[in-house]
């Protein structure tokens, strides 16, 4: 296996931003078709018809999913065009007019929902695929800290967060004075790359470290952290990771439905896919990285097609 590289966290450091702010902009945004040739994934030529993924690359966890989707659907006969966009409100409205055939990251019932009130009625939920998306406090394996309660104690005095402006950064802030550590930590906000950083610094020299972070990301598999426990809820609920579809997509794409539906990955199986393709393998090779995951996961699936 190649050695793990951090070598791309100026490249993602927006996904924390995008995927976690709940609030990008309904402009037009850019987009891009990508060729659809893919490693493993380059049967069948389309006889079954074209599908349309669209996705934004700087949210991870939709990239890994839009590239193993991508891999999958060509294996059953379809043709697969990935059309990248670089805002979510124009991918929205592109699943609501048809111009886009599937979202393979969605997030709609809580950071999405606003979009979802709005477009709801055009679009298809094809599947929850991950139930465990958060907001989460994290510290080293190595700590001896396991609640947020904890931190009180700890007199650490940062936390290292990402972007000011991120849907994460702005929870952080509520949950400080829930648990009486507002006078008594600082959040430190840069940006996602700055935290990761910071993150490998601390745990190669198994220092002590407070960061913010967020499930499913690859960061969880690639450094030895675990999430705080938060008794007060103060970092919200969890919801589920969806792929969304256009109206009427199931009637269209029977097979592909039925293939897509039966996704579900839990938190080592996501982490390893994100990390192999954003970090092992990184831009131009997804589609390696996807026969990588495949080949040690793929056996713990009913719905993989080989």
């Amino acid at each position: 296996m190649r050695k793990r590289t951090i070598t791309t966290l100026a490249a993602i450091g927006a996904a924390g931003v995008l995927a976690l702010s709940g609030c990008a902009s309904d402009g037009a945004g850019g987009t891009i078709e990508l060729g659809g040739g893919s490693g493993g994934g380059g049967g069948g030529g389309g006889a079954k018809g074209t599908i349309t993924l669209g996705f934004l690359p700087s949210w991870t966890d939709g990239l890994s999913t839009a590239y193993l989707l991508q891999d999958q659907l060509q294996k059953i006969g379809y043709d697969v065009e990935m059309k990248t966009l670089t805002e979510a409100g124009p991918l929205y409205t592109g699943i609501a007019q048809g111009d886009v055939d599937v979202f393979p990251s969605a997030w709609p019932e809580v950071t999405h929902a606003e979009y979802m009130e709005t477009y709801g009625e055009s679009i298809d939920d094809l599947g929850t695929y991950y139930d465990n998306a958060r907001l989460t406090i994290a510290v080293p394996e190595y700590s001896e800290l396991e609640t947020i309660d904890d931190l009180a104690d700890a007199d650490l005095g940062r936390i290292y967060g990402i972007e000011p402006g991120a849907g994460l950064t702005a929870q952080t802030q509520k949950m400080l004075p829930e648990y009486g550590l507002d006078g008594e930590y600082e959040l430190v906000t840069s940006s996602t790359a700055a935290m990761l950083t910071e993150l490998k610094s601390a745990t190669e020299k198994q220092e002590d470290i407070v960061v913010t972070l967020w499930r499913p990301f690859w960061a969880n598999d690639a450094f030895p952290v675990k999430d705080l426990e938060d008794p007060k809820g103060a970092m919200g609920e969890a919801e589920g990771l969806h792929f969304l579809g256009t109206k009427g997509f199931a009637d269209e794409f029977p097979e592909a439905a039925d293939l897509i539906s039966q996704i579900v990955l839990d938190d080592e199986q996501y982490g390893s896919l994100e990390d192999l393709v954003v970090n092992e393998y990184g831009e131009g090779q997804e589609a390696d990285a996807v026969d990588a995951w495949l080949e040690e996961h793929g056996s713990d699936f009913d719905w993989v097609v080989d």
